[in-house]
Order: structure tokens, then sequence, then C-alpha cells
């Protein structure tokens, strides 16, 4: 615990800026802007540089969206567009200045494909995320903390989910639906995650139940909700939020081999899987448009790795010093 002495000889790491390593963890009224700062200069340069991807993969699949939705205004190339139709493109273009990364086997612009292709599997991980924090980290935390009987069915239910392999059960699902649009992808993987959060939260939940802040708690006689969500879920959530980014690569992971056998997103609306597969009829003449969507998908998947490391350690080493 610093005082506040020790606050203010902490801040005074110079003319312009305080230390880095000291501002991210002091309780002091800093701005939320200082505080980010001070967190990614403290990250490895592996860790920087996964976040700065991860930041453009985002921002470029939010930027297509908008574009879609204004219908293609924005200065970005129509993703359904086919050049070779009007004479404007042709088949499997090298990359130009007009197409940033060349055109596919219909003459589409990859780099918008790309794009909208971020899209569909942030989308999807996104929905699994909050989801499964939600909803599996709220079961897992009371689960953890009550115990008993209740505690047992909640678990019981949750490994009756998971004795079934994930993706055929995912496969199964996915294949009897006729209509197999972003959202029933994204709410069929989103239901399916709730069980590893929960029982994430649950191993989390039972040891910070033994801790000594929330024994004090007990003892002067406050109520167990006000104990599960002012000091049990609070203490869970950094653990699943540093999770829920390894587990949201699984995702992306997932939905690119859905797509790529043909049971995402129907074509001609871009992803990563479907893009992969429809290079394939053409990889003997050229493997660019099939690398591309690949190399989107791989650098996203080893930065969400690369940043739940970090956050992993990060509040395990927290959760370490918790009294």
């Amino acid at each position: 615990m610093y005082t506040q002495t020790e606050q203010t000889l902490d801040l005074s790491g110079g003319p312009d800026e305080p230390p880095v390593g000291d501002l991210a963890d002091i309780d002091v009224d800093i701005p939320r802007w200082r505080r980010m700062r001070a967190t990614f200069m403290a990250m490895p340069i592996v860790v920087k540089a996964s976040t700065l991807w991860l930041i453009f993969v985002f921002g470029g699949a939010i930027y297509a969206k908008i574009d879609n939705l204004l219908g293609q205004a924005l200065p970005l190339q129509d993703p359904f567009y086919q050049g070779s139709l009007f004479g404007e493109a042709s088949r499997l273009e090298s990359p130009s200045t007009s197409h940033l990364l060349g055109t596919d086997n219909l003459s589409r612009d990859i780099f918008a494909r790309v794009m909208h292709g971020g899209w569909v599997s942030l989308t999807v991980a996104l929905a699994a995320v909050f989801t499964g924090i939600v909803v599996g980290g709220l079961l897992g935390s009371y689960a953890g903390y009550v115990k008993g009987k209740r505690g047992t069915v909640i678990m019981s239910m949750i490994d009756v989910i998971l004795a079934f392999p994930a993706l055929v059960l995912l496969l199964a699902i996915v294949s009897v639906w006729e209509n197999r649009s972003l959202t029933v992808i994204a709410v069929t993987i989103a239901l399916l995650s709730i069980p590893p959060y929960t029982r994430v939260a649950r191993a989390t939940s039972l040891a910070i139940s033994k801790r000594e802040f929330v024994t004090a708690a007990q003892a002067i006689g406050t109520k167990p909700t006000s104990i599960l969500f002012r000091e049990i879920i609070p203490n869970v959530l950094p653990i699943l939020m540093a999770y829920a980014l390894v587990a949201a690569g699984a995702i992306i992971v997932i939905e690119g081999s859905l797509s790529f056998l043909g049971l995402s997103v129907p074509p001609p609306q871009a992803s990563w899987g479907n893009m992969i597969n429809e290079a394939r009829a053409d990889i003997r003449l050229t493997i660019m448009p099939a690398v591309w969507p690949a190399l989107a998908l791989t650098f996203t998947v080893l930065a969400l790795n690369q940043v739940g490391d970090w956050m992993q350690r990060r509040a395990g080493g927290r959760a370490s010093s918790l009294s």
C-alpha cells in the first residue's frame, strides 16, 4: 500500500511524465489515457506489436462495416464488385495501387474482402467472449462461492455439455440450420462458449472465497449476494478477461474452419475461411489469394494469444498479492 508521501515521490519522475512502471498500479486520480499509455509502455515488444495489430484489425473491420452501411461511400473497394465483368480489373491480378493485395478468381478486391472478413471473425469472437464472461462468469462465480448442492448441480450440467466434443457438436448444430447468417453462427458459438468460462470462473471463485477479505465480510454479517457481487466477481473478472483473449483466438480458428467447410456465413459475404476455400481452385496458378486471409487469421490469433498470455501473467501476479 502506498502512502501519500510515496505517491507524491513516485509521480514526480520527471518534468513531463511520471514513471511508467508504477503509474498503472497507483490508486490516485490519474487520467485514463495516461494509465493506458503506461500499461502499453510496460508491455514487452512482442506484446506491443500484437496490440497494434489487433487495433489495426478491429479498426479495419469497423471501417469496412461502416463503408458497407454507407453503400461503399468511403475510400475502400467494394468487396462484391467483379471488375472483370466491366473490363476494369482482371482475375488473379497482382498487387497494385488500385488493388493493394490484388484480386481473386472473380476479380474482387482481396484487401477489401480481408477487411470485411475481419468483421465476421471479430463479431463471432466478441459474441462468444461477452456471453462467456457474463453468463459463464456469473454461473462459475456463484457455483464456486456457494458450493454445496446448488454448486454441484450447476457444474454437473456444465460437465455434461463439456462431455460432447465441442467441434462435432457445433458442426451438428450449424448443419441443421437452414439460415446460416452471421447472427446464427455468432449465437451458436457463443452458447457453446459458456462451459469453459464457467469452469475458469468457478476455479478462481473457489480460491478467492478463502481469502481473508471474504472471511472478514462474512464475519461482519454481509449478505452473501453482496459478497458475491462486491468481493468475488470483481476479482474473478480480471482472470476471465485474460482468458477471454486466448479463447477468442480459438473461436476465430473455429469460425474459420466452419467457413472453410462451407458451414459459416454463405458467399458472397467474405470471411477469412471461405476466402481460403475459394482460392483453392486456382492455387496452382497463384497462391497469394489464399495467403492474405491465412496471414490475417494467423497474425490475429497469434496476437490474441500474446496479449492474453501477458494479461494472464499480470492478473496472476495481482491475484497472488490479494490479502
